[in-house]
């Protein structure tokens, strides 16, 4: 988990550059599609929507966010917060009888680099039901 700075922006870099060599148009924001309850270690894939026409390559796979019921949330603020929004849905759905699925994936709305002020990103949470 300490290193997932690092990490995404090593992955968010490859990613974009594999589509720009094979012209292919980014189609969203970036995301992370997290396996498993996050501890000091977490299994993630990070990547970005891209339009028809990719082709994996080293070290970037094809895949896809899997389909599901899901409750959904923006979380505003940095990402350290992001627990805070991830016990209000989880909440939810034990209020409404459901069980979280043990994968989720979030979307980077905003982008740090051109919005330095943490209090003011906003990241898209997706946790589908088991």
């Amino acid at each position: 988990m300490a290193d997932l700075t690092e990490f995404f922006g090593r992955a968010f870099g490859t990613v974009m550059a594999a589509a720009q060599a094979q012209g292919v148009q980014l189609a969203g924001p970036p995301f992370a599609l997290y396996r498993g309850m996050p501890t000091e270690t977490v299994d993630v894939e990070a990547g970005f929507p891209v339009n028809a026409g990719f082709s994996g390559t080293e070290g970037v796979a094809n895949g896809s966010l899997p389909e599901a019921e899901a409750f959904e949330a923006i979380h505003l603020g940095p990402y350290d917060t992001l627990g805070t929004t991830y016990g209000a849905i989880q909440e939810r759905m034990r209020a409404e009888g459901l069980t979280p699925s043990d994968t989720m994936w979030e979307y980077y709305l905003s982008d740090p680099e051109t919005e330095p002020d943490p209090a003011k990103w906003q990241t898209r949470v997706v946790w589908p039901v088991a």
